[in-house]
């Protein structure tokens, strides 16, 4: 190569001018074309392959997450896939991992992802080949206390409308699965058929297989140096070998990813953890059974137990005191060079559950320990993996943080491919959506929360849980300090937001449990509050956006299936998928011409975000598009007594007719500006207040001050809830997200067909209302004792599975229990009786009329037609 420069350089020198501009584009492509040709070479030395300089989707990481997902993409159809890896395959996490599958887990979209892993697994060697090792002797997780069963009836609960076999079994079924068990303790055990082990390596091997048989290519050793992003979207992915150029990057690089995500800015909330787990030498009893053992969950000794060959497998979660973070990794990066290595074992700390397992299985008294693995696992604050694609810059996905990557791998890979290859998710999984974190992710913060999770592997699993570890975060309304002390918080997208407040008397406290506990009173107080007197509640945690430029308006209507509201007007409206399928609720006002108001649930505000950064991009619309959410709080003033409150405070006109429902006014409050928009999400009458958050606590004084004589005081978002329910207002990630589509949802009048643009998901939408829906959301009341639905319970009828309810609350209203849930079409009629199953039990419950309470501007209205009538 370089003989071949000097050659050119030398005749360029003879005639400089002759050449010209053609020349030098010449020389320059030539001169490429050697290097490319030298990178080439050198790669195909040390890869044994030819190197490619272009790629549809680059991916980094070779653990079984990453093998996966290239498998399923050139299986797909992509076939330009490519995998860089660093050192290895399985080098990371995987190759160590205890290797355990089951069908079980506590969140609804994510027993999917189990599911579609299993599946795969069980045809996997079939189709390439290569043995994976995959064991099926079933799994149970052991009860040993009533709260255990308790939860294992509540967690039946919400496996009966999925695919999943799952059994509540009692103690003689559980020896019969594991004999070796000391059946004192056993009360009962949830028993999930299927369940079981596989190897980890042989694993990702096949995947890897697999994945080549349909066309991907897989680099290793190909280190990733830098990542370059290009004017139009595009990747340079920079390695010792050359660079590529990629349409998209996949970051699946274990506990590398925060080093990965470095490269481009991202600071990523993913930290290692040390995890152990036991070996034992060949147990005499174990030889001797006929059958594999079924693995098991100790739940109160916080470890899992196998068969591993003629010995046992031991693994336990330590308490968050005793374990370990690697933290330095995080403050130092990875040691250069770190890959199929240990840390050092550390049997002391681990003791504690050891003898709590020697009391299970008596038989490890007496086994043997040939092996002590002490391996990192990656955990993120929550223990849920970031999975999709991330806010704030294009064409960069991200599938980290699996704290259980071997049972997450074959599904997720399939999520993330057909996410890729289709343009939007198979189905919602926002649970794992990376953008679920903010800059008030920090460090700090991520170390309490991984160290908590990590603890409560195996704690019970309540409704509405709260934890409290590495709180608050940096996010805290204007008002938090002068809420704190009076309520009960709860967490939402980093904020600290009230749940409900508590008067003197009330038992207060986070006491958790399947049944009605002491909030239930203290939210009833709330509600009759909002009904009949003022509250006030603090609504911060709301995403806002601000949209503004040329084409704002061409852009949202793009985006939004509801026409877009005229200055001074808000609405409700919904980004739907090309499938037609409700990707997100907001809220919509039109401050001056052009510029656009966007408020979303706090729980969505980077996901919705990211999708409109991404159609602007794609479109090439001419807009701004500016997330404030942490600049402006927000109050909510709801109540028949609100405007009187409020209008002692503004010389705006507060009256029905000087401001309507839906209507917005920039205005002074207490001398304070404030964005007024009459809305209420209790659907009685109300305001929302946007406020600098500089002034939120002088405002929200005076409102205070200002409404003692009406009564006023605080509600929290437990009553906001229940009162949404009796209105029968739908809520996003309940009845409706990407599972669903608006129709079915009853959202009909926020869609219009008819509008002139073409919104995204139009064209679906017109397709699914032709060949017609086959369920419906039905609201149906429930006859129950003392316990409540809150969403996703199964539904019966007949002794068959007929649907499930989406959310529910008690009606303090009409005191009995309310629900949303989705019905065939021939169930959905007023009058149809069902029954919905709670903690073992199935209530009688009856499809109703919605909504159950009217609305406050409906009541109004038809007390002024009744009057013209009179």
């Amino acid at each position: 190569m370089s003989r071949l420069l000097n050659l050119l350089n030398v005749k360029l020198r003879r005639n400089p001018g002759a050449c010209g501009g053609v020349a030098r584009l010449h020389l320059r492509s030539v001169c490429c074309t050697a290097r490319k040709q030298a990178e080439e070479s050198d790669a195909r030395s040390v890869l044994g392959k030819r190197w490619k300089d272009t790629a549809e989707t680059v991916i980094i990481g070779g653990g079984c997450v990453g093998v996966s997902l290239a498998y399923h993409l050139a299986k797909g159809g992509m076939k330009d896939v490519v995998l860089l890896e660093k050192s290895e395959l399985t080098a990371g996490s995987t190759w160590h991992a205890a290797g355990l599958t089951t069908y079980y887990h506590p969140g609804i979209n994510l027993k999917k992802v189990h599911y579609d892993s299993i599946k795969l697994y069980e045809r996997l060697e079939a189709e390439t080949g290569q043995a994976v090792g995959f064991h099926q002797p079933g799994s149970v997780r052991i009860a040993s206390t009533a709260p255990r069963v308790d939860e294992m009836k509540y967690q039946m609960t919400r496996t009966h409308w999925h695919v999943t076999p799952q059994y509540l079994i009692g103690p003689e079924k559980v020896q019969e699965l594991f004999p070796l068990i000391n059946m004192d303790k056993v009360l009962a055990g949830l028993y999930t058929p299927g369940d079981g082990h596989i190897d980890p390596y042989s694993l990702t091997m096949a995947l890897a297989a697999g994945a080549r048989m349909y066309g991907a290519q897989i680099y290793n050793p190909a280190p990733v140096t830098g990542l370059k992003p290009s004017a139009d979207g595009k990747w340079d992915v920079q390695t010792p070998h050359g660079t590529i150029r990629a349409n998209r990057i996949v970051n699946t690089a274990g506990f590398w990813a925060r080093e990965v995500g470095k490269m481009i800015g991202f600071e990523h909330p993913t930290i290692p953890v040390h995890h152990q787990y036991v070996v034992t030498a060949t147990v005499p009893e174990v030889k001797a059974l006929e059958k594999e053992l079924a693995v098991i969950r100790d739940l109160e000794g916080s470890y899992y137990l196998r068969q591993e060959r003629d010995g046992l497998l031991f693994g336990p979660y330590e308490k968050m005191e005793k374990m370990v973070l690697q933290d330095s990794w995080v403050r130092d990066g990875v040691p250069p060079g770190f890959g199929k290595e240990l840390f050092e074992s550390d049997l002391d700390r681990i003791m504690e559950h050891v003898e709590m397992a020697m009391e299970m299985v008596p038989v490890l008294k007496k086994a043997d320990i040939i092996n002590i693995v002490s391996g990192p696992i990656t955990y993120t604050p929550d223990l849920l993996p970031m999975v999709g694609p991330h806010q704030g810059v294009q064409n960069y996905w991200t599938a980290i943080g699996f704290g259980y990557g071997v049972i997450h791998a074959g599904g997720i890979g399939k999520f993330l491919s057909d996410w890729i290859r289709n343009g939007e998710p198979p189905y919602d999984l926002i649970e794992c959506d990376p953008n679920r974190y903010g800059k008030w992710a920090d460090v700090p913060f991520m170390c309490a929360k991984a160290r908590e999770s990590y603890g409560f592997n195996n704690v019970v699993g309540y409704p509405k849980e709260e934890r409290f570890a590495g709180r608050p975060t940096s996010r805290t309304s204007g008002v938090y300090e002068l809420l704190k002390d009076q309520a009960s918080m709860g967490f939402h997208a980093g904020w600290e937001q009230p749940h409900w407040f508590h008067k003197p008397g009330d038992d207060t406290g986070y006491k958790p449990s399947f049944r009605r506990t002491n909030w239930f009173e203290p939210v009833g107080r709330e509600c009759r509050l909002v009904m009949e007197k003022v509250g006030v509640i603090d609504l911060t945690p709301f995403g806002k956006f601000i949209v503004k430029g040329k084409d704002s308006h061409k852009l949202l209507d793009r985006l939004f299936a509801n026409t877009m509201p005229k200055v001074g007007q808000t609405n409700i409206s919904h980004m739907l998928t090309p499938a037609g399928r409700v990707f997100a609720e907001v809220t919509i006002t039109q401050l001056t011409p052009g510029e656009f108001l966007l408020i979303t649930g706090s729980g969505s505000e980077l996901h919705d975000l990211r999708w409109i950064e991404t159609e602007a991009v794609n479109g090439g619309y001419d807009v701004d598009i500016s997330n404030v959410t942490e600049d402006i709080g927000v109050l909510g003033v709801a109540g028949p007594n609100s405007r009187k409150v409020l209008q002692k405070l503004t010389d705006e006109d507060m009256s029905d007719t000087g401001f309507k429902f839906l209507q917005y006014k920039s205005m002074k409050l207490a001398g304070v500006p404030v964005r007024a928009i009459r809305i209420s999400y209790t659907g009685e009458l109300g305001w929302e207040l946007y406020i600098d958050q500089r002034s939120m606590a002088p405002v929200y004084q005076a409102v205070m001050e200002t409404g003692k004589d009406e009564g006023i005081d605080n509600f929290g978002t437990y009553a906001m809830s229940s009162l949404r329910l009796e209105k029968g207002f739908r809520g996003w990630g309940a009845e409706m997200n990407c599972d669903t589509n608006p129709l079915e949802a009853g959202l009909d009048y926020f869609i219009k067909l008819n509008k002139p643009a073409d919104f995204i998901g139009k064209a679906a939408l017109q397709e699914i209302k032709a060949k017609g829906l086959r369920r419906k959301l039905s609201y149906i009341t429930l006859d129950t004792e003392n316990i409540d639905p809150e969403g996703n319970e199964t539904v019966w009828h007949n002794g068959k599975v007929v649907g499930n309810t989406t959310s529910g609350a008690y009606s303090y209203s009409s005191q009995q229990s309310l629900a949303f849930a989705y019905l065939p079409l021939e169930l959905c009629s007023v009058g149809q009786k069902v029954e919905v199953e709670l903690l073992g039990r199935k209530y009688p419950a009856m499809v109703i009329q919605e909504p159950l309470v009217l609305t406050e501007p409906t009541r109004t209205r038809l007390q002024k037609k009744a009057k013209g009538k009179a």
